[in-house]
């Protein structure tokens, strides 16, 4: 598998295909026993970790919040240094949450609640959104990000997503595969193995195991 600089490539297949282990690989939650991870070139086992950390950014299905202020959930991103207030609006405008937290009374002083209660499902993967890209990151990582959102949600959340991957090499889990159309490359799984790849109107074309999933789904 190859995912060439500032490409957008979505991984798809069934549940336990290996889509979750490729993102955790790149993560070095794990090392291979078999084959290499490599980023530009070097097996991610000669980096130094922190910093091969340091450049990936991730947001997952259910993100975690603590009982903090937004601002602070915000900078938890990159808690290497202190954060500009500017850099944390920044993050926040990209991340199409800036409006909704400025209309709150305390602003990004406002508490999120434990686990983030006092707010949606979709205003809380934003703030996660923000906080993936605070630390701007080369490489974006996201495990079915709005699989969990109604379609409302989704919209706005997707909408966010799309302007975080511009301009980074980006790995997409997504669950609803009309969310991943626009990728530059689909890479299907199967039992952790690639069994195929290429768009979305060559792989239609192919009429195979992408051509399956698409029609289960509609």
């Amino acid at each position: 598998m190859k995912i060439d600089k500032g490409q957008t490539v979505a991984l798809v297949g069934g549940s336990g295909c290996g889509k979750s282990t490729c993102i955790q690989l790149i993560e070095r939650f794990y090392d291979c026993d078999l084959g290499e991870v490599c980023v530009d070139g070097v097996n991610v086992e000669h980096l130094n970790l922190c910093w091969l950390r340091s450049k990936i950014g991730f947001v997952q299905q259910e993100p975690t919040l603590f009982s903090y202020s937004i601002l602070e959930n915000i900078a938890y991103g990159d808690n290497s240094r202190s954060i500009p207030m500017e850099e944390i609006i920044e993050a926040a405008k990209k991340a199409n949450i800036h409006n909704f937290i400025e209309n709150l009374p305390q602003g990004y002083a406002t508490n999120v609640g434990d686990k983030g209660s006092q707010l949606s499902g979709g205003q809380k993967q934003r703030i996660a959104i923000a906080r993936a890209l605070i630390r701007n990151p080369s490489i974006l990582l996201l495990d079915e990000a709005t699989s969990a959102l109604d379609s409302e949600s989704e919209k706005i959340v997707q909408e966010a997503l799309d302007e975080a991957m511009k301009g980074r090499t980006s790995l997409v889990i997504a669950h609803r595969l009309s969310t991943i159309q626009n990728a530059d490359k689909i890479i299907v799984l199967k039992d952790g193995k690639v069994i195929e790849e290429g768009n979305h109107q060559t792989l239609l074309a192919k009429r195979g195991a992408y051509f399956e999933l698409l029609n289960r789904q509609s």
